[in-house]
């Protein structure tokens, strides 16, 4: 990965081996205005790129990222804009007519309707009056949630739901603040990383780091769901908990995706330095350096 700062009033040749677009370990190369992508005329340009004299080149400065013959740039910095499907964390920032609305870091606010939640202990049924007359119960404001995009209204506002045992309110965790487009897409979201922390990477670059609990110790007790109360977690945990939420915004400053490979290459490099001098920048360039490099032996 590198940044290349272009001089407007110099020509600027570029070659088509500096960035193989046709290879895996392209995703995520960062590029800058007017930066060569690719020539080659089998592929499609997509947002924040243009066309010239047969060449896909940057826009803006962004991730390059590829779709089938897709090719788009993201930008390093920007509100995020969600597509059905997504998996997000946010926060409740008001309670109104059977609905939530959520901040999910967007250009405006999401809405969790009433009926698309789950009744404690999972119950199906028809949401009544008395469901919206103790919705504070289910959701209050300043509650942190995990929830998939469900519709767009005709506003562009994002609908959610948590109509799933693994949607629902967060506790025993820690909150983290990333850029979104540093997020990356993946089959799932939802990972239990091998130091007995769970992390839910929200592709709109909220991210929840908590103590590790098993999904079927969710399904036996269902009405935990809602509940306000953080289990007990040992120093151990909190620690633990304290370096991944270091090691991932570690990964934010130096501009690298995040994702499940890299915050664990990125914790099992931090073991060497304390919880507080993971933020450094000589100990961030460190942990950099030795990601990038097992993520290049894989």
């Amino acid at each position: 990965m590198h940044i290349r700062f272009l001089n407007p009033t110099a020509p600027v040749e570029f070659k088509d081996e500096d960035m193989p677009i046709d290879s895996e370990n392209q995703i995520g190369h960062i590029v800058t205005p007017g930066e060569c992508i690719t020539s080659d005329t089998a592929f499609m340009r997509g947002h924040g790129t243009y066309l010239d004299e047969e060449r896909v080149l940057s826009s803006l400065a962004g991730v390059v990222e590829r779709v089938n013959k897709l090719i788009s740039v993201k930008p390093l910095r920007s509100r995020y804009t969600g597509e059905i499907g997504d998996v997000v964390v946010g926060r409740i920032i008001d309670v109104g007519q059977k609905r939530w609305k959520v901040d999910t870091n967007s250009r405006q606010d999401s809405v969790l309707l009433l009926s698309s939640v789950n009744l404690p202990g999972g119950v199906q049924r028809r949401k009544s009056e008395s469901d919206e007359l103790q919705m504070r119960v289910f959701f209050a404001e300043g509650d942190l949630v995990v929830a998939e995009a469900q519709a767009f209204f005709g506003d562009g506002a994002m609908s959610l739901h948590t109509r799933s045992l693994k949607y629902g309110k967060l506790r025993n965790g820690s909150f983290v603040v990333v850029s979104p487009s540093l997020v990356q897409r993946s089959r799932s979201h939802f990972h239990t990383l091998p130091f007995g922390v769970d992390v839910i990477l929200g592709l709109n670059g909220y991210i929840w780091v908590s103590k590790s609990v098993p999904q079927s110790e969710v399904e036996l007790n269902p009405e935990t769901v809602y509940s306000n109360k953080n289990q007990e977690i040992s120093v151990v945990e909190r620690e633990t908990i304290a370096r991944v939420c270091n090691c991932i915004q570690a990964l934010n400053k130096q501009f690298m995706s995040i994702h499940d490979t890299a915050i664990i290459y990125a914790y099992e490099a931090s073991l060497n330095y304390p919880i507080q001098d993971l933020l450094r920048d000589e100990v961030m360039t460190q942990i950099k350096i030795e990601v990038l490099a097992n993520l290049r032996n894989e």
